[in-house]
């Protein structure tokens, strides 16, 4: 039997397989995530992605179906990572006040005992309201936007942060449960 792993330690991208009655392992990827630069391309993420699993790949026996995930913020096709200071987090937080941004999440899945693998990108579209710097101070202060691509999570955000949203959700969390469930079946694993 074909064994599940995640190769990310992201407690956001665990729940979403758990929501999907998944039964998986964690192995972290240590591949790093350096980029060039941060003009935005899909082939820079799904690049990051598969890499990762790779990373994971190499280290597993061969009867496992690994899956890695890559999400990035971008505004006006620049990416926004996970900054390094408060600084930066107030700085991506400010730039994103008022406009709307893409996420994108690159996952990739590889089936070391097929050797095949399956990619697929989703991008989904945030608006954020105007936020004021006593907006942008509380959310630093409250939740911790140095982990988090763009500084932020949209599962934490009041309401009254977020104008609206198109598509996937759980993409902008972190992995949509629809790619998953695609790359799960191109590379026939058996779902519960």
């Amino acid at each position: 039997m074909v064994k599940l792993i995640l190769a990310s330690n992201s407690p956001r991208r665990k729940k979403i397989l758990s929501d999907l009655g998944l039964e998986f392992k964690v192995i972290p990827s240590n591949y790093d995530e350096k980029l060039p630069d941060n003009i935005f391309s899909y082939e820079k993420i799904e690049d990051l992605a598969t890499q990762k699993c790779l990373d994971v790949v190499r280290r597993v026996d061969k009867d496992s179906l690994v899956l890695a995930a890559d999400t990035v913020v971008v505004l006006h096709n620049r990416i926004l990572g996970k900054p390094h200071s408060r600084e930066e987090a107030y700085e991506m937080l400010k730039s994103l006040s008022g406009n709307t941004h893409s996420v994108v999440t690159a996952a990739c899945g590889i089936n070391t005992k097929t050797n095949r693998a399956a990619l697929l990108s989703t991008t989904s579209y945030v608006r954020f309201t105007s936020w004021s710097d006593n907006m942008i101070n509380y959310y630093i202060d409250k939740f911790n936007p140095l982990d988090k691509a763009g500084s932020y999570g949209i599962q934490e955000l009041p309401s009254n942060y977020i104008d609206k949203y198109e598509g996937s959700f759980e993409n902008i969390v972190g992995l949509a449960p629809e790619a998953v469930l695609s790359i799960l079946h191109q590379l026939q694993f058996s779902l519960p």
